[in-house]
């Protein structure tokens, strides 16, 4: 990876991007996973089909655990 960057955020920024980093993740992991991707769900929808049961409840139980930790769903 390039250069680095140093950012400026609040505590509670912080304390927040703590609680959701996974173990062994680095700052800039967290970030990039947090922020890949974004978007509407909906054009998404049907592309589950060739997962199996474990799979989903994995994406699941991940869901509820972000919610959990105060991750909301944005409508645009």
């Amino acid at each position: 990876m390039g250069g680095h960057k140093t950012l400026t955020i609040s505590e509670e920024a912080y304390e927040k991007l703590v609680k959701i980093k996974r173990s062994g993740e680095s700052f800039t992991q967290a970030i990039l996973r947090l922020t890949r991707g974004k978007g509407n769900l909906l054009k998404h929808a049907g592309s589950w089909g060739n997962l199996d049961d474990a799979e989903v409840e994995r994406v699941f139980k991940e869901f509820r655990e972000a919610w959990k930790k105060g991750w909301h769903i944005e409508s645009s």
